[in-house]
């Protein structure tokens, strides 16, 4: 009877730890899910971040951390194109699918994948240019009144603010009527467009070559002789008598210091000075003889 009972008492004791050890497995089982399942989403999260990242992308202006400085630029880059107000929505409305799977895991036990994603989170709750609130109210049917995607946040006045007053529609008309003017032509470069009107006055200013002497070497000239064109030289006909020189042309009457004119005395003013010197009297011819008688 006690042998009985004892290994009744032994069955029990074994069915209580196989008990044991088959929670101990599912929990095991289960955290190793989750674990996997939190690993997915936040690499999603970390290709949806390295996206916005990528070279001439403006989809890092949505997560406000710019600061109100850089605002403007980062409005204007969001709402520049349809194709760029197109990528803003499908990255804002991925970011949102991510952050509700990390919800719905958070639910199921896993405490780590919301701290996780709090970058993500806090940039939906600021919510920059009412993005976050136009894909919820599209996709997920939300009002200001009855939306279960806020349950998502801790705090949700940006979202709710841009929900009544239909944030992004506002932008999209601010920015729609600049989207079908047409863009401004790009100047061309220099080289590929010269300028017809300046070739005269370059080749103008270009030096004359060097003359050629009879061996053929060139010699270089200096610049401050300067030679005058065979159309700027009159005719010349030995008929014709010379034309007097302009007054302009006439070399103006050369000014010497007068003590050095007196030293040296072949100027006009020691000249004057000087008595008139009578020239030489020239020899006279003697009269022939006369001719003897015959």
């Amino acid at each position: 009877m006690v042998r009985r009972l004892l290994f009744a008492v032994a069955a029990v004791a074994m069915a209580a730890l196989a008990g044991v050890a088959v929670v101990a497995a599912i929990q095991h089982v289960a955290a190793t899910d989750l674990a996997a399942e939190r690993r997915a989403i936040v690499g999603r999260n970390t290709e949806l971040t390295r996206a916005a990242l990528a070279p001439g992308s403006a989809l890092a202006c949505l997560d406000g951390a710019a600061g109100e400085t850089a605002s403007d630029a980062c409005e204007a880059a969001v709402f520049a194109s349809p194709q760029a107000v197109a990528a803003a929505v499908a990255f804002e409305s991925e970011r949102l699918s991510i952050l509700r799977a990390a919800f719905e895991l958070s639910k199921q036990g896993d405490a780590q994948v919301m701290p996780a994603l709090a970058g993500a989170r806090r940039a939906v709750e600021l919510d920059r240019y009412g993005l976050a609130a136009h894909v919820l109210s599209v996709r997920d049917g939300c009002t200001v009144a009855q939306c279960p995607g806020l349950s998502m946040f801790a705090d949700t006045a940006a979202l709710r603010a841009n929900l009544k007053a239909q944030a992004f529609e506002s932008y999209v008309a601010r920015y729609a009527p600049q989207w079908s003017k047409p863009a401004a032509p790009t100047a061309p470069p220099v080289a590929a467009a010269p300028n017809a009107g300046a070739a005269p006055a370059v080749a103008a200013a270009a030096p004359p070559e060097p003359p050629q002497d009879t061996l053929g070497t060139a010699r270089p000239v200096d610049r401050k002789w300067t030679f005058p064109s065979a159309s700027s030289i009159p005719p010349v006909s030995i008929m014709n008598s010379e034309p007097k020189l302009p007054k302009s042309a006439e070399l103006p009457e050369p000014k010497v210091d007068p003590a050095i004119e007196k030293a040296y005395g072949d100027s006009p003013a020691a000249k004057a000075q000087e008595p008139a010197r009578l020239p030489p009297r020239r020899p006279q011819a003697e009269a022939a003889p006369e001719p003897e008688p015959r």
